[in-house]
């Protein structure tokens, strides 16, 4: 999604993990000190629990194997990046595998109740992890909550559906077709952006538990829209991430029946296929689309 919607959030700066094996460790320092004397069957008894307690400290989390595994296979991702096959199974079986309860969601959490409003309804953002080579946040959305039709220029995006029905609809461009321009009356395209030719890739209900969703640089639904049929909540993992400095910029757009700009000989479509096809128009970020952040409550990365 657009950088402008990514609130910067850090969480703790050490995970309950960490604390645990600090504690585990200076009780084991304690026991050590002040049993010198005691006999060694008792000893070998807080050995071996001692040892349980460490092995319980050491036990990684989902999204500590998430974080890890991206670390990995985004490790030289730029612009256009694509991960080998392995290493795109390896990342949707780790997203498959997560719940809400592995990130600290609850669909009883204020940010998914209706919202009785005029405008959008406010959708939030929960910021994970962002460095130069990927990021990973979620987005809870409210029922009828809609993240406008937008891309992911040159990136590769793992969206996991975490609970709950929501709606897609992607698209990606036909690699040939000529722009509106090129077919249009200029009345309708006059005082207007480009409008191009795309192919709808998705337009379905997603309901969770269901597999990760993976859209690619060219290819796989690169633009779409996401609607809240009921409240629900999707982890996103980007590789590269947003970046206007790396020409990464977020683009929304309307799109238009393929109907609505009549083709000629260079556009030549079955009639049984048309409904397979829009024009899409960039356009500047909705005015009612609201997006806040709010502190991500669920296992804290460590990260080194």
């Amino acid at each position: 999604m657009g950088r402008a919607t990514v609130a910067d959030i850090k969480g703790r700066d050490f995970s309950e993990l960490d604390k645990e094996a600090k504690a585990n460790t200076e009780n084991t320092n304690k026991g050590s000190n002040t049993n010198k004397n005691r006999n060694t069957t008792t000893s070998d008894s807080r050995g071996r629990k001692n040892r349980r307690r460490q092995k319980k400290t050491m036990v990684v989390h989902p999204v500590q194997r998430l974080f890890d595994a991206c670390k990995d296979v985004f490790a030289h991702a730029g612009t256009g990046f694509v991960p080998p096959p392995d290493k795109i199974e390896q990342l949707s079986a780790l997203l498959d595998e997560i719940r809400p309860v592995d990130v600290g969601l609850s669909p009883r959490m204020p940010f998914f109740s209706p919202q009785a409003t005029r405008r959008a309804p406010t959708i939030t953002y929960l910021h994970i992890h962002e460095c130069e080579k990927f990021s990973m946040g979620i987005f809870c959305l409210p029922p009828s909550g809609v993240l406008p039709l937008h891309n992911h220029p040159g990136m590769t995006v793992f969206s996991k559906l975490l609970f709950g029905t929501m709606h897609i609809k992607s698209y990606d461009w036909v690699v040939g077709a000529p722009s509106a321009s090129a077919v249009a009356e200029p009345s309708q395209t006059a005082q207007r952006s480009e409008v191009r030719m795309a192919k709808v890739k998705v337009d379905s209900n997603l309901t969770a538990p269901c597999k990760t969703s993976i859209l690619y640089p060219a290819d796989g639904g690169n633009m779409h829209c996401f609607t809240a049929v009921t409240a629900c909540a999707v982890l996103d993992v980007l590789g590269p991430p947003y970046s206007d400095l790396e020409g990464r910029h977020c683009t929304y757009y309307l799109a238009y029946p393929f109907t609505k700009f009549p083709g000629d000989e260079q556009v030549s479509i079955p009639d049984e296929e048309k409904d397979k096809y829009a024009w899409l128009q960039e356009r500047d970020k909705p005015e009612d689309l609201v997006v806040e952040g709010a502190l991500y409550t669920g296992p804290v990365i460590r990260e080194n």
